[in-house]
């Protein structure tokens, strides 16, 4: 087979963020840019002659087309052997486990996460290291120098890879495997999780709900869920992957998710809700009348995670990003262990648990892992929370109840200000950056200030220093408010203004969480001018 060194011109909006190259499919549909990309990420990875290769996504719209390019030019590229989901497929946390077990060097994973997908909607590209986790800034900055300047890409003419067969196909010099999308990562889930209780607590009886959102985790959920635990035939609901979700906007939160919410909060509910986004490394634990935090559910996890196999050691320490809740801290205070405060960016735990300093980690934006891969993953955490479910005998929402009244209870509220104009995103933030200093010991909204400022991470590992990310406002009443922008979406920019506020007396966990937020909602929104900058007066979505 030819290898073609085609010409090309660089595009100047190829920086990855913290989760890869994501623009709107149109994007990447202009002629080279897929190509310059992936020469960019080729060119940067060192080690590529003769080695492996994993490439897989979410099912997306776009997603075949990008993956028979990306083949093509792995083989140009000097790669010996290139494991390919079936059909093109591969959860993210898949993708991570494929990469560990076989020893690729890398993998590229196409997604857009919970982004919306189809002709009109979010693609994206990222590269994973060989740890399993996403790339370092280091590598992705790499990355967008290298494509900034590329003259170049290297392509093999060569017939489309039939994704639909299992088993081998050659490509030029390398070789091409086709491999079943949910098996090894079923596997491991079995090392993890107790099974044979899991099936047991389905046999008594046990309803759950688990909704896909069109999205890659249909067949793994079905398969392990349906499958292997003997959950009842159509325990899983849209569990068939679509490239634009079924019109789903496949980010699990009780706005997108509301079906599911629904269903929780009505009269027939099941006995556990959960539900998982666009490439699987997300998830929602919904118990009956009532939605579990992701800040709680890590909580809850790090709590329990002792009566799972995977974790019956103990736990060698628990990271959470900083806009999640403290809610973890304070079980890892009882159990001993330390628990790490780092930026947003699942990278940052990828070096402590590489340092074996955490066992598990978690986002308060529905991302939660554990070492078992360097990605968050929405299925794990939905086993492992079955397996504590069958190990305790209790409801879930009695479960969540009893860690309240055990660690008291930090009511959690997320607002995001959706598609603003950049400038007036950036122009709030350097306004709250320029009033931090005089903030201390000012009042708003009957809460006093006891501290206030810009988040910066020393990493404990390598001694990396993350300035800038986020701006915390601490108040005497134990609450707190973070500000930051989120770097998830394809255009404009997003303003996240996380509430949190602590309450130990039991007596009051049952009280609504917009009523116990409102005094800190409102601080925040006077300390930081959000209606002036944004021209809202209400937050685009709450969760």
């Amino acid at each position: 087979m030819v290898t073609n060194r085609v010409p090309t011109t660089p595009f100047s909006d190829q920086r990855p963020g913290t989760s890869g190259l994501r623009k709107k499919v149109t994007v990447f549909q202009q002629p080279r840019y897929v190509e310059n990309f992936i020469q960019a990420v080729f060119d940067t990875v060192e080690g590529t002659r003769g080695a492996t290769l994993v490439i897989g996504g979410d099912g997306r719209f776009f997603n075949e087309t990008v993956i028979q390019t990306a083949l093509k030019m792995a083989a140009a590229n000097g790669f010996s052997r290139i494991l390919v989901g079936q059909n093109g497929l591969l959860s993210t946390p898949a993708a991570s486990c494929i990469i560990r077990k076989y020893k690729a060097v890398g993998g590229l994973v196409l997604s857009a996460s919970h982004n919306p997908g189809g002709p009109d909607g979010d693609f994206g590209v990222k590269f994973n290291m060989a740890h399993g986790g996403p790339a370092p800034e280091t590598f992705t900055e790499a990355v967008f120098k290298r494509a900034s300047g590329i003259s170049e890409y290297k392509i093999i003419e060569a017939s489309d890879v039939d994704l639909g067969r299992l088993g081998e196909t050659r490509l030029g010099d390398a070789t091409v495997q086709v491999i079943d999308s949910v098996e090894d990562y079923a596997e491991l889930m079995e090392t993890l999780i107790d099974f044979d209780r899991v099936s047991r607590l389905f046999r008594s009886g046990f309803r759950m709900r688990f909704d896909a959102l069109s999205a890659v985790t249909g067949p793994y959920a079905k398969a392990i869920l349906e499958g292997r635990l003997g959950a009842s035939a159509g325990t899983v609901v849209n569990g068939e992957p679509k490239p634009d979700f079924g019109g789903h906007h496949p980010d699990p939160n009780p706005v997108h998710a509301h079906d599911l919410i629904d269903l929780m909060h009505g009269p027939d509910a099941p006995d556990f809700g959960a539900a998982s986004d666009g490439d699987g490394d997300r998830n929602m634990i919904v118990a009956p009348g009532l939605f579990v935090t992701p800040s709680d559910s890590l909580a809850i996890l790090t709590a329990h995670a002792h009566l799972a196999p995977g974790y019956s050691r103990g736990l060698a320490g628990v990271a959470r990003s900083m806009p999640t809740s403290r809610a973890a801290d304070r079980v890892a205070a009882k159990l001993g262990i330390k628990a790490y405060e780092t930026p947003t960016g699942w990278k940052f735990f990828a070096n402590l648990l590489d340092a074996g300093l955490i066992t598990l980690c978690g986002e308060e934006s529905a991302g939660t892992g554990s070492d078992h891969i360097r990605e968050k993953d929405g299925l794990w955490a939905v086993l492992l929370w079955l397996n504590i479910l069958a190990a305790l005998e209790k409801p879930a929402d009695q479960i969540v109840r009893d860690h309240w009244a055990a660690f008291g209870r930090d009511y959690y509220s997320r607002h995001d200000y959706e598609d603003l104009e950049t400038k007036a995103a950036n122009d709030l933030m350097d306004n709250l950056r320029g009033k931090l200093s005089k903030l201390p010991g000012q009042q708003f909204a009957g809460l006093t200030v006891a501290g206030c400022d810009d988040f910066s991470y020393t990493d404990p590992v390598d001694g990396s220093v993350t300035p800038r990310q986020g701006v915390r406002i601490l108040f005497e009443e134990d609450a707190r408010a973070v500000f930051r922008l989120s770097g998830t979406g394809t255009s404009g920019a997003t303003l996240r203004v996380y509430m949190e506020r602590f309450e130990p007396d039991p007596n009051r966990h049952s009280l609504p969480t917009a009523e116990v937020l409102a005094p800190v909602v409102a601080a925040a929104n006077a300390i930081a001018e959000i209606s002036h900058y944004t021209g809202l007066e209400a937050p685009t979505v709450i969760t």
